[in-house]
C-alpha cells in the first residue's frame, strides 16, 4: 500500500465497502459520543468520516488528536446505516473504521479556526493566509482560478495564439503608475524596473513577425489599493495581433471571455451581444467609463428646462460655460423618504445635496412634489417628466456644475439607486465595451495639454488628426465594462514613428525625451513596423465576479494587506547593512 494513502477524502463510495484503505488528511471535526470518536478528515478533494471505538487498537491514540491535526489513518470501510446517510457529500454513505493511526504533523492552538463559518479579521487572515487557505470558501476560490487560467490557456491556443515569455526585470517605464525599482549590484546607481505590463516587448514580437502572441502576465505597479485591485502585482491574460483593426480585436477576444464566463458562471446568464458605447456616452450616461449594464438607468442633460428658470441655483450655473445640468431617472422611487435618503447620499459623498422632483397622485390625478417642482412650475416639470419618460410613482435627481465634478457622484448615485429601488439585474454577466477615449486633456489650471489615456494609441484619422483641436483627437482605445468592473483595457498601436514623436510633441515632450524613454521600440519601428493591437484582461478581477467576491484579496492565494504589507512573510523587511553595501545603497531617514 502507498505510505500516505490508497484513496483521496472525496473518493470512497459504496462500491469500496469491506476495503482495507488508507487515508491521510486534516482533522476537520471531532465529536465524541461517549466511547465512540467521529472525526471528518478533509483533504484538497473533501471529506470522509472516520469512527473509532473501544474495539479500535488505537482509540486511546486517536482520542489526544485535535483539529487541524494532519494524520494518516488505516481502516475498514463500512456502509453509514440508513438514518445516518449524509446526501450533502460524496463520501455520505460511507465510513470508515480506524484500525492504525500516525500523525504526521501535530498542530499547536488555532488562530483561526477552519471549521465553520466564523468571521476574522483580514489582518489575522492575512497573516495565517496558510490556514485561511484551508477552508472551504477559499479551496473553491483558488480552484476556480486554476480552472479559469487553464480555460483562457486552451481557448487561446485553439484561436491560433502561441504563448511567449516576456522579461521580469526589465527598464523603467511609464505605463500610468509607479515603477518597482530594482537596483544593480553590476552597475552600482543604476536601476531595473519590475514590468507595469509587457507593454513594450509584446509590441516588439509584432515587430519581429510573431503575429500572434498571449501570456498569462504578471505585472507590477506600486499603487494605492483598493477591494478591486492589488497594491503590488496582478495577473493578466495579454494578447496582441498584427495586422488587425479594433473590431478584429474584439472579435477575437469575445468569444474567450463570454467561454469563461458561460463555463464558471453558475448559471447565470451572459450576454452575447456586448455593444460599444463611446467614452463620451458611458460618462454622459452612467458617470464612469465602466458600467454596469445590469441597471437599466440612463442619465439624461436637461439643462433647457432650467435655463432662466425660477430655480435660481441651477439657472445661474448654466449662465457660466462648460456646465450642464443632468437628470437620473429613479422608476418607482417616488416617496419623500427615498428622495431624502438619496439627498442624504449627495451630502455624504461632499455635495451641498442633489435636487429631486417625484410624482404622485393628486386631487386632479397626477401631480409633481418636491421643492424643484415648486421652483420651476408645471409646465417645466411636466416637460422633464416626458423627456424622462416616467410616471405615478418615479422620481427624478438632478446634478449640475462641470461635468467633471460631479459625474463620478451621480455614477455612484445611479448606482445605488439602482440596487435599492431593485432595479439591478442579479446574475447576470453584462459587457460593453468603451471606445472612442480622447488622447489628450487640458489642464484646467495651467491650460497645459498632457495625455488623457494611453499615449501609445493610434490617433483616429492618424497625423491629419493631430493637426486640427488636440482635445477633439479620439484615439484607437478601448476598455471592456462588465458589471462595474473594468476588465480589458487595449488598442491599436501607434506604430508609425513620425506619428508618435507628433503625439508626443503636442503634450510637450520632444523627439530627444521620446527616444530616450521608449528608445526600443521607437528603434525598432523604424525597421518595418506592422499595424497591430491588442489588449489585456484582468485576471483577478475576473475570477473575482466569477466567485461572487466584493474583495480581489479573496482570489488571491497571498495577497498583501490593504498597506502593502505581506504579514505573514514580513515584507516589505529592512535590508542588511551586507545588503546595502553590495548594492552601493544607503537608506535615508523620512523627516
Amino acid at each position: 500500500m502507498h505510505a500516505f494513502r490508497s484513496h483521496t477524502c472525496a473518493a470512497l463510495t459504496k462500491e469500496n465497502v469491506g476495503e482495507t484503505v488508507r487515508l491521510s488528511g486534516w482533522v476537520h471535526r471531532i465529536r465524541d459520543h461517549g466511547g465512540v470518536l467521529f472525526i471528518d478528515l478533509r483533504d484538497h478533494y473533501g471529506i470522509t468520516q472516520v469512527i473509532a471505538d473501544g474495539d479500535s487498537p488505537v482509540f486511546a491514540e486517536l482520542e489526544k488528536v485535535r483539529s487541524e491535526w494532519c494524520i494518516r489513518i488505516d481502516g475498514n470501510v463500512l456502509a453509514r446505516d440508513e438514518s445516518l446517510v449524509n446526501p450533502a457529500l460524496p463520501t455520505g454513505e460511507v465510513e470508515v473504521f480506524v484500525r492504525d493511526l500516525e500523525v504526521l504533523g501535530a498542530a499547536g492552538e488555532l488562530p483561526l479556526m477552519v471549521f465553520g463559518d466564523q468571521e476574522y479579521p483580514e489582518e489575522t487572515r492575512l497573516k495565517y493566509r496558510f490556514l485561511d487557505l484551508r477552508r472551504e470558501a477559499m479551496q473553491k476560490n483558488m480552484t476556480l482560478r486554476s480552472d479559469v487560467i487553464a480555460s483562457m490557456r486552451r481557448r487561446m491556443w485553439d484561436k491560433g495564439f502561441r504563448e511567449y515569455q516576456t522579461p521580469i526585470i526589465t527598464a523603467s517605464s511609464p505605463e500610468g503608475a509607479r515603477d518597482f525599482l530594482v537596483p544593480s549590484r553590476l552597475h552600482p546607481g543604476k536601476f531595473y524596473a519590475l514590468p507595469q505590463a509587457p507593454q513594450q516587448f509584446k509590441q516588439l514580437m509584432m515587430v519581429a513577425g510573431f503575429d500572434k502572441y498571449f501570456q498569462i502576465a504578471p505585472c507590477f505597479r506600486d499603487e494605492d489599493p483598493r477591494a478591486d485591485r492589488s497594491p503590488t502585482d496582478f495577473y493578466q491574460l495579454d494578447m496582441e495581433m498584427s495586422f488587425v483593426t479594433q473590431q478584429d480585436v474584439f472579435d477575437t477576444i469575445q468569444p474567450v471571455l463570454q467561454g469563461v464566463f458561460e463555463e464558471f458562471g453558475e448559471g447565470a446568464s451572459v450576454d452575447q451581444d456586448w455593444p460599444q458605447i463611446s467614452y463620451a456616452d458611458a460618462a454622459l450616461w452612467y458617470g464612469t467609463d465602466k458600467p454596469d449594464l445590469r441597471n437599466p438607468i440612463k442619465m439624461q442633460v436637461v439643462s433647457d428646462h432650467f435655463r432662466d428658470s425660477g430655480f435660481a441655483i441651477f439657472a445661474k450655473l448654466l449662465e457660466q460655460d462648460g456646465t450642464q445640468i443632468r437628470a437620473i431617472p429613479a422608476p418607482g422611487g417616488g416617496s419623500r423618504k427615498f428622495c431624502d435618503r438619496m439627498n442624504k447620499f449627495a451630502q455624504q459623498e461632499g455635495l451641498p445635496g442633489m435636487g429631486y422632483i417625484f410624482w404622485r397622485e393628486g386631487e386632479n390625478g397626477m401631480e409633481a412634489a418636491g421643492p424643484l417642482a415648486k421652483n420651476i412650475g408645471p409646465e417645466r416639470t411636466e416637460a422633464i417628466r416626458q423627456q424622462l419618460d416616467l410616471g405615478v410613482g418615479d422620481a427624478a435627481f438632478f446634478l449640475g456644475g462641470k461635468p467633471k465634478a460631479f459625474e463620478s457622484v451621480a455614477g455612484r448615485a445611479r448606482s445605488v439607486i439602482g440596487d435599492e429601488l431593485g432595479l439591478t439585474e442579479q446574475d447576470r454577466f453584462a459587457f460593453a465595451w468603451i471606445v472612442d477615449f480622447p488622447i489628450y486633456q487640458k489642464d484646467d489650471e495651467t491650460g497645459a495639454l498632457d495625455f488623457d489615456h494611453n499615449p501609445f494609441s493610434m490617433p483616429q484619422g492618424g497625423m491629419d488628426a493631430l493637426a486640427g483641436d488636440p482635445l477633439a483627437v479620439r484615439g484607437f482605445q478601448y476598455d471592456l465594462a462588465c458589471n462595474g468592473y473594468e476588465l480589458v483595457s487595449g488598442a491599436i498601436r501607434n506604430h508609425k514613428p513620425e506619428i508618435m514623436f507628433k503625439a508626443f510633441e503636442l503634450a510637450g515632450y520632444g523627439e530627444d525625451e521620446v527616444k530616450k524613454r521608449f528608445g526600443g521600440m521607437v528603434n525598432a519601428f523604424q525597421y518595418g513596423a506592422p499595424p497591430h493591437g491588442g489588449c489585456a484582461a484582468g485576471i483577478d478581477r475576473i475570477v473575482m465576479l466569477l466567485a461572487d467576491e466584493a474583495n480581489i484579496r479573496e482570489v488571491i492565494m497571498f495577497p498583501m494587506n490593504q498597506r502593502a504589507e505581506d504579514l505573514m512573510m514580513n515584507a516589505p523587511s529592512d535590508p542588511t547593512n551586507e545588503q546595502l553595501r553590495e548594492l552601493s545603497l544607503r537608506v535615508v531617514e523620512q523627516d
